[in-house]
């Protein structure tokens, strides 16, 4: 009986000093799983977004918002179009330089793709020659000129700034030829200078390059064209 009592106290003692280190641990893990706790709740506030960010991502256009508010209806009321999905928009913009001297000076090409990104905010792409024209000396496949194809925003922010800022600096500018349509809803004009631009620094121009502007629609034919680019402020020469 007193080797049994003996034993059964010595077990009640490996309780009691197990009972501490279990303790211990649970003590140990609760700062841990406290610390994990708030790191889960921290979380989702650093996932939400800042107003800022909010609103730059449901920023509009000048000239989206033109088109929303000024185009659509006037289209709307002028073709009798029943849906506004009808109403033509602009797809794209062609911004062209043809760098002839390029073909005997390879810095041209560098110069003038710097300025027409600075102009676009899209880097250009160097043209080459389909076929060989004796006369220039141009052969097949030689580099000729540079071009951006603009869409989107980068497209609508590139007609607002030419439509409001470029255009009306224009010396005596009165419009653009109102006759320049294709027959198919697009309408081409040229620029003589590149300096007209807000962003060419006249005193770091090195040579002065001219552009072609090509403005593609869906529209069916020059009238809508007309009319849609009209709303959009495009100025066209009047009489």
């Amino acid at each position: 009986m007193g080797e049994k009592k003996e034993k059964s106290e010595k077990k009640q003692k490996e309780k009691g000093e197990a009972a501490p280190a279990t303790i211990e641990k649970q003590s140990a893990k609760k700062p841990e799983e406290q610390s994990a706790k708030k790191q889960k709740a921290q979380k989702p506030a650093a996932e939400e977004k800042h107003p800022s960010q909010g609103a730059t991502a449901s920023f509009v256009s000048p000239l989206k918002e033109r088109y929303r508010t000024v185009a659509v209806p006037e289209l709307m009321k002028k073709f009798n179009y029943k849906n506004q999905l009808q109403v033509p928009k602009v797809m794209k913009v062609i911004v062209n330089m043809g760098v002839g001297e390029g073909t005997r000076n390879r810095d041209l090409f560098t110069i003038h793709s710097e300025e027409l990104m600075a102009i676009t905010g899209q880097k250009p792409v160097i043209t080459k020659a389909k076929r060989a024209i004796s006369n220039f000396k141009i052969r097949k496949g030689m580099a000729v000129g540079i071009k951006v194809t603009l869409r989107g925003k980068v497209m609508e922010n590139f007609l607002f700034k030419l439509f409001n800022i470029v255009l009306p600096k224009v010396r005596d500018f009165r419009g653009l030829n109102p006759n320049s349509f294709d027959g198919k809803g697009n309408y081409s004009f040229g620029l003589s200078e590149q300096v007209i631009f807000p962003e060419i620094r006249v005193e770091k121009v090195k040579r002065v390059q001219g552009m072609d502007i090509i403005i593609v629609t869906s529209a069916k034919n020059n009238e809508e064209a007309k009319a849609l680019l009209s709303s959009l402020g495009l100025p066209f020469k009047k009489g």
